[in-house]
């Protein structure tokens, strides 16, 4: 069945169709299909209750097995007022749509013997199926109740959103099912309040996280891993301010283009005191929270000339970036209002542009290699322009020659690419990574990035080697993305089990009883001395309930410590995943989690 998003559609017209039978009285919103399914809007007059779903799904499998047909006609926009008189919601739509005329799809049953022998009619351009037939009525599943403002707008009224999978077989929809059950398990919101590694405070913000010890230690050994390789990648540290005067976003121009995602100016020109006061300033200075680092690196690039024999310049920074986020859209860690990117840009003539390209391609792929990804799963995105339109910055010249490169270098590095017309924005193309997790699901993290804008903006130039100004190229990079988001797809990637090389705690030290303690705080003391993360559980419980707490806690290996290991001189392993795997010396121990963290397993 190639007509799966028409299928989707479908099944949202019979939804709203089924809701009417029960609640005839519903104002109708819209209903669209969307990625793995479909929704739609209303407005009830009644809460709905998640027993209404079986109800409303048995409805629509009835109305299904009517062999309905799906019948489109365009008719005047004076007409569609008279069909829609009691749906407030279509006539905002009709009103605001071009033209005179507007079309609408009518499904009904094929048969007067159906059990029901009035149709549904709807505004819609569609496409729909031609009939209810190409519907496997075992392949759709509806699966929640959600809030959502009409048209996405908190000034609308709030209205109930009923969403369902729907999949060409009932065996596709079972399979993805599955997988959803298995995501709410990995949920990274629920794992790191479980985990202790994280929580997001309403009196300190909506969308800004706070790290917890165990969280602040998972990301400290992630971002060790990050300056590490990158010194080693040939990269310079740079490091740059959280605010930027508006005469900066101004020549970026971020004032005027990027404003639906900035927060408003901070005056700087005086202080809190004197706001409060409404005294007047003096002198304003207006400085904004920066959403990128890219102008800042341009002023380092800026503050004296460069050569060419100095090029490429590759300059990094976890630098922390501000986006304003609607309340209602914030989730979790991978969506926030303040969140650290892993950036980097690298400065280089046309001739370097290639090296530069593989070498930052190999980056991102040792990246997801080290972090537990399969390499092979890697979808690559080559967003191009759209040659119709007009809007893009640069030459001509410089897209052709950035995006051939781009598609060059992509197909020699045997990435697996698909190409995206009209994709790019207006400054540059780019690719876009994306890596698939333990669970099949989809995320972007890397990104690969030209920019004709700001070297524009800026006016960057070089010395060439006639010892002229030329403009480099400049090409943003990210390999994470972000690190709250990263962390967030690694949770979920690992279902919290993180590898040694990665967990907060790599070891929980268990005294069988108070006499046992002596021995474990020496076996502590040793392994700190060897840099192992180690956690001391000297509670006063019993050792069945130390043992539960450290193994929901997720550790990769618990120490066991009582008569016959301080006889021996020996440790009682119970390893993650695998529980007891015997007794031996603490050396030979730390030598087996030395390889383990080297290897990054």
């Amino acid at each position: 069945m190639e007509n799966i998003e028409n299928v989707r559609h479908s099944l949202s017209h019979i939804m709203a169709q089924a809701v009417l039978s029960f609640w005839p009285k519903t104002k109708l919103g819209m209903g669209p299909a969307i990625e793995n399914g479909f929704y739609y809007d209303f407005q009830l007059t009644k809460p709905l209750e998640p027993a209404d779903l079986k109800k409303i799904e048995d409805k629509m499998r009835e109305l299904i097995l009517q062999d309905q047909k799906f019948v489109k006609k365009n008719i005047t926009k004076l007409a569609a007022k008279k069909i829609f008189k009691d749906q407030p919601y279509k006539l905002e739509l009709i009103k605001e749509l071009p033209g005179k005329t507007v079309s609408i799809y009518t499904n009904s049953p094929s048969s007067a013997k159906a059990s029901e022998g009035k149709g549904f009619t709807d505004l819609c351009k569609g496409p729909h199926i031609k009939s209810t037939k190409e519907i496997d009525p075992k392949s759709f599943k509806l699966t929640k109740i959600a809030g959502a403002y009409w048209k996405g707008s908190e000034k609308n009224k709030m209205l109930t959103r009923i969403y369902g999978f729907a999949f060409q077989t009932e065996k596709e929809l079972q399979d993805y099912v599955k997988m959803q059950e298995e995501a709410e398990k990995r949920d990274h919101r629920v794992l790191g309040q479980k985990l202790d590694l994280f929580h997001i405070d309403e009196m300190v913000g909506a969308g800004l996280p706070l790290w917890h010890p165990k969280g602040a230690m998972l990301w400290r050994q992630i971002e060790n891993f990050w300056y590490e390789q990158h010194i080693q990648n040939g990269y310079e540290l740079v490091k740059t301010p959280h605010i930027g005067n508006r005469i900066l976003w101004e020549t970026s121009g971020h004032w005027g283009f990027y404003n639906t995602s900035m927060y408003p100016p901070i005056e700087v020109g005086q202080t809190l005191e004197e706001k409060q006061k409404n005294e007047k300033v003096k002198e304003s200075e207006q400085f904004l929270l920066k959403p990128m680092n890219c102008p800042f690196h341009i002023q380092i690039f800026k503050n004296r000339p460069y050569s060419y024999k100095e090029l490429p310049l590759r300059w990094a920074e976890c630098g922390t970036v501000y986006r304003y986020e609607k309340k209602g859209e914030l989730s979790g860690l991978t969506r926030v209002r303040g969140f650290t990117q892993d950036d980097a840009h690298i400065i280089c003539t046309a001739e370097q542009v290639e090296d530069e390209l593989k070498r930052v391609i190999d980056f991102i792929l040792f990246i997801y290699k080290s972090f537990g990804f399969g390499i092979e799963s890697v979808n690559v995105y080559l967003s191009v322009r759209d040659p119709k339109l007009k809007k893009y910055a640069g030459t001509d010249k410089g897209w052709k020659f950035t995006e051939e490169i781009l598609e060059k270098v992509s197909r020699e590095k045997k990435l697996n690419i698909q190409k995206d017309i009209g994709g790019a924005v207006f400054y540059g193309p780019k690719l876009d990574f994306k890596v698939k997790d333990a669970i099949g699901r989809e995320w972007q993290c890397s990104t690969l990035q030209f920019d004709f804008n700001l070297p524009e903006r800026f006016d960057m130039t070089f010395i060439n080697s006639n010892g002229e100004k030329e403009k480099p190229y400049m090409l943003h990079r990210a390999l994470f993305g972000s690190f709250e988001r990263f962390i967030g797809v690694l949770i979920e990637h690992y279902a919290g089990n993180f590898p040694v090389w990665l967990a907060p705690v790599q070891v929980a030290v268990i005294p069988i009883s108070e006499k046992h303690d002596n021995y474990a705080g020496e076996i502590t003391k040793q392994l700190k001395e060897y840099n192992v993360r180690v956690e001391l559980k000297n509670e006063n419980e019993t050792l069945g309930k130390k043992i539960r707490e450290a193994e929901m806690q997720k550790i990769p290996y618990l120490l066991i410590l009582g008569d016959k290991e301080i006889e021996a001189k020996t440790v009682s392993i119970r390893e993650r995943g695998k529980g007891d795997i015997g007794a031996r010396p603490v050396n030979s121990f730390l030598e087996k989690i030395k390889q383990e963290i080297i290897s990054k397993k």
